[in-house]
């Protein structure tokens, strides 16, 4: 809606229009500064200016009323640019909030260790970056998520040795002496005992085999990963290991050092990466005195490998503890001869829980982590996706899984799932036919009817601007906003038995539309019948 009336003012002004929606409704559905930045131009007033342009718009049956208020030009949609709107929407659902966009996008995020099953840490950033996706294949964009495995290094020589002594204590029954960093977590019994069925029970004491045993395992823990991804309804389009790319290094490093001949050094009997001059705060090691390629070699490797499959942009989603890891990444990325303004990467705060205002107890099962099955299990998956989306991912974010599991208004994905619930339901109650409603007209309402059905259409501008600013917390709340005007409007309104009963459901399905989409976006599945305890 806003795209349409932004084109049209465009059309009309012969320039780029800015559109800000007005603080108090009174004032219009959109309003333009656009007198301010003309007025050096002109050398008038805004004012003045305002006042010229406003008769400009005479005769468009898009706007009811167009003023000019205090320099700036203010416009309400007229009735049959909202009814037009409206039962396009209804009638081409699929397409409501679309866009079409050429733009490739490759989108890599979670990207944990396949060293145990992902804590709740590692969730914020999957949901994150899974409603970004969905964003973006909303807009039409041509957008890739992957999945960066570290199937390399010594974090995964510690899941072949956590595996042997897990399985010496438990299976075996020895008496263990534990190093001060291993794995921990019933994960390792399934493992030790799949060891014992695919090697036997001589893998569990000979350290020569502990590498064997991590390459066969972590196998094994991507499938844990994957199926707790899939039950919170987020899968991956691709998966890269880590493990293949080493073959590619000295290729990459030549490459680096044919675009420039400073950019790898030796010294120390170690191989640098002269990082500080692309703004890093110090040069970083790529291989070691005994020449074993360090954790950021692959990064290199895997972003080049990025950029030779030719897309237009390039998104990563980390924890934030990685924050002072990505300038020497853009440092690669530009030795590497490409744009590093193409790399763009978004972090992702930690969590913290509270059950009943205390903080949350890990199980035992668990080891020192808290699981994200352990919290899909206790408040649901559609709880959890919502309130991780819900605040913006680079800020801690708190929470108590009790507030979650109500079933009431204080609850916020409750809340807005009964706004969709209630509306099926008073359309359940109806005696019209779905051809009365549809045929209705969007006209003549008053004035809380009409800004229910405005609310209701802003759903596009919503998902373009969640994201194009990277933030998808503006679409929770859009949505819990939307959801709180329909409360409102079902308890000021009655709308069975009236004359204009048919238009007043047509409207409620328009609001219907709206929040089905915008949490489908969300990866949560609108719900048509619910109960409550309170009303």
């Amino acid at each position: 809606m806003k795209q349409r009336v932004q084109t049209l003012l465009q059309g009309i002004l012969g320039r780029e229009v800015v559109l800000e929606k007005p603080r108090d409704r009174s004032f219009g559905h959109f309003a333009t500064p656009i007198a301010f930045s003309l007025a050096k131009e002109l050398r008038k007033s805004p004012m003045l200016i305002a006042d010229e342009l406003a008769s400009s718009f005479d005769g468009h049956e898009e706007f009811s009323v167009v003023e000019a208020v205090k320099g700036y030009l203010n416009f309400r949609l007229s009735e049959n640019f909202l009814n037009e709107y409206g039962t396009w929407a209804l009638d081409n659902p699929a397409l409501f909030a679309t866009q079409e966009n050429n733009t490739k996008i490759l989108l890599e995020y979670v990207s944990a260790n396949p060293t145990g099953p992902l804590h709740i840490g590692h969730s914020r950033g999957a949901v994150y970056g899974n409603t970004l996706y969905r964003l973006a294949q909303h807009l039409g964009y041509d957008i890739t998520a992957e999945y960066y495995v570290n199937d390399a290094g010594n974090q995964i020589d510690l899941l072949g040795l956590s595996i042997q002594l897990y399985a010496q204590e438990n299976i075996l029954g020895e008496e263990v002496e534990y190093p001060e960093s291993y794995y921990r977590g019933d994960y390792l019994d399934s493992l030790a005992k799949g060891a014992i069925e695919n090697f036997g029970k001589e893998i569990l004491n000979d350290e020569s085999r502990q590498k064997e045993l991590a390459l066969w395992a972590k196998d094994g823990v991507m499938e844990l990963i994957k199926k707790d991804l899939a039950d919170a309804n987020i899968v991956f389009d691709t998966f890269v290991y880590e493990s293949s790319l080493y073959s590619e290094w000295d290729r990459v490093m030549d490459k680096m050092h044919a675009n420039d001949a400073k950019a790898i050094y030796e010294k120390d009997g170690k191989i640098w990466l002269a990082s500080e001059a692309k703004g890093d705060d110090n040069d970083r090691v790529v291989v070691r005195e005994d020449k074993r390629p360090t954790y950021l070699a692959g990064d290199i490797v895997y972003h080049n490998q990025k950029f030779e499959r030719g897309y237009d942009h390039y998104i990563n989603i980390w924890g934030a503890d990685h924050h002072g890891y990505i300038p020497r990444v853009e440092a690669a990325v530009e030795y590497l001869g490409y744009d590093a303004k193409k790399l763009e990467t978004l972090l992702a705060q930690m969590v913290s829980l509270l059950k009943d205002g205390e903080p949350y107890k890990m199980s035992k099962r668990a080891g020192n982590v808290i699981l994200m099955s352990d919290i899909v299990d206790e408040i649901g998956a559609d709880a959890l996706r919502f309130i991780f989306a819900s605040k913006k991912s680079d800020t801690p974010l708190e929470f108590d899984i009790e507030q979650l599991k109500k079933q009431d208004s204080s609850n916020p994905i409750f809340y807005i799932q009964y706004a969709h619930a209630r509306i099926q339901t008073i359309i359940s109650k109806s005696s019209l036919s779905k051809e009365e409603i549809m045929s209705a007209s969007l006209k003549g309402f008053d004035e809380d009817a009409d800004n229910l059905m405005f609310d209701a259409l802003l759903l596009p501008e919503v998902v373009e601007d969640a994201f194009n600013s990277r933030q998808v917390q503006k679409l929770p709340d859009y949505l819990q906003s939307l959801a709180a005007s329909l409360h409102k409007f079902y308890y000021d309104v009655r709308i069975i038995g009236r004359d204009d009963e048919a238009k007043l459901l047509k409207l409620l399905l328009v609001v219907a539309l709206s929040l089905k989409t915008g949490l489908g976006l969300l990866g949560i599945q609108a719900k048509d019948f619910m109960t409550r305890k309170e009303d």
